[in-house]
């Protein structure tokens, strides 16, 4: 695991933090490490928590100290098993709740069901506000993610949602390899703004894009690419690499329109079956995610780098219990 270069290991108002007997940091049971990197960073223990499954595969969660009156921050992301995680999260803000919490911020470093945020169909369902609402009904105060697969599920919470980008995290490791010719590569239209404030940050680096078609629901067809990558190293950015058929396909796109060398960036590990088997096949440099989401040894391969989210998790989440700045860090 490589830590965030972006903010510092040890927090410089971390004396005033260990004296704020207010805040809580809880975790659920989809990112424990993670967990533990950002109360480390913040200076504090984790909350005592019991977790347990009955004989029918129903949660219970008991929280085993007192936070009547308290700042309570619940790390969890809803990744895979995803119903579980969700279901985990909205027990565990319902506890907090009842305990007479002050305040309940889910902290959800990577956002289910988030791909389904509009219908492009008829008889469909909009998951990610369906999810929404079921976090706000639960009892929690306000929402912290990170890359959101679509800007506009902000205003799908009726509570406050402070929504961070692992761009600073992953842009600082791309700067410090020193590539040259670097062109970022946006996937697919969509992903056009995403890849356009990689690239500033990356001191104006060009630009070129993947068009494509998606025909099915994990299926697409690859048509052209918009932009010069003839002899550049090629960084292709997105917010998750799921089945990783989008990114492969544009990686052999990107070859066959003659880069040199070909990255891969993604906030969100997904990793579904087959990634593992596509991204390791030798088309990329290396592929580059952060740990939003735990990855286990056996799913690890030798192209994969895996960089800390935990130092700026736990500066935004002293920032929110502050009351101070949370865009500022990304100014």
């Amino acid at each position: 695991m490589i830590p965030s270069a972006t903010l510092p290991l040890v927090n410089p108002l971390l004396p005033a933090l260990s004296d704020n007997n207010r805040l809580r940091l809880f975790s659920g049971s989809a990112n424990v490490e993670l967990s533990k990197e950002v109360a480390r960073y913040l200076g504090i223990d984790l909350g005592p928590m019991v977790r347990k499954l009955f004989a029918d595969g129903e949660v219970y969660i008991q929280i085993e100290e007192s936070i009547r009156g308290c700042d309570v921050y619940l790390i969890q992301p809803t990744c895979h098993p995803v119903n579980d995680n969700l279901m985990e999260l909205l027990i565990m803000i319902d506890a907090c709740r009842r305990a007479s919490a002050r305040q309940i911020t889910a902290v959800v470093p990577y956002y289910g069901y988030a791909r389904a945020d509009r219908k492009t169909a008829g008889r469909e369902s909009i998951t990610a506000k369906l999810v929404a609402n079921q976090i706000t009904t639960a009892g929690a105060n306000r929402v912290l993610a990170i890359d959101l697969h679509s800007a506009q599920i902000q205003g799908y919470f009726d509570i406050p949602c402070d929504h961070v980008y692992g761009s600073p995290v992953l842009t600082d490791y791309i700067a410090s390899k020193n590539l040259p010719d670097l062109v970022v590569v946006s996937p697919d239209v969509g992903g056009v703004a995403r890849a356009r404030a990689f690239a500033k940050k990356l001191n104006d680096a060009p630009l070129a894009m993947i068009d494509k078609r998606r025909q099915a629901h994990n299926t697409v067809e690859v048509l052209n690419v918009v932009g010069d990558v003839r002899d550049k190293t090629a960084v292709l950015v997105d917010d998750m690499i799921d089945t990783a058929g989008t990114i492969c396909a544009g990686a052999r796109l990107l070859k066959q329109h003659g880069a040199r060398q070909i990255y891969a960036c993604a906030t969100h590990p997904v990793f579904s079956t087959p990634a593992i088997e596509r991204l390791s096949g030798g088309l990329f440099e290396e592929v580059i995610v952060t740990n939003t989401i735990p990855i286990p040894p056996s799913r690890q391969f030798k192209q994969l780098t895996v960089l800390s989210m935990a130092n700026l998790l736990g500066e935004t989440i002293w920032r929110i219990h502050d009351e101070s700045s949370v865009s500022s860090m990304f100014r």
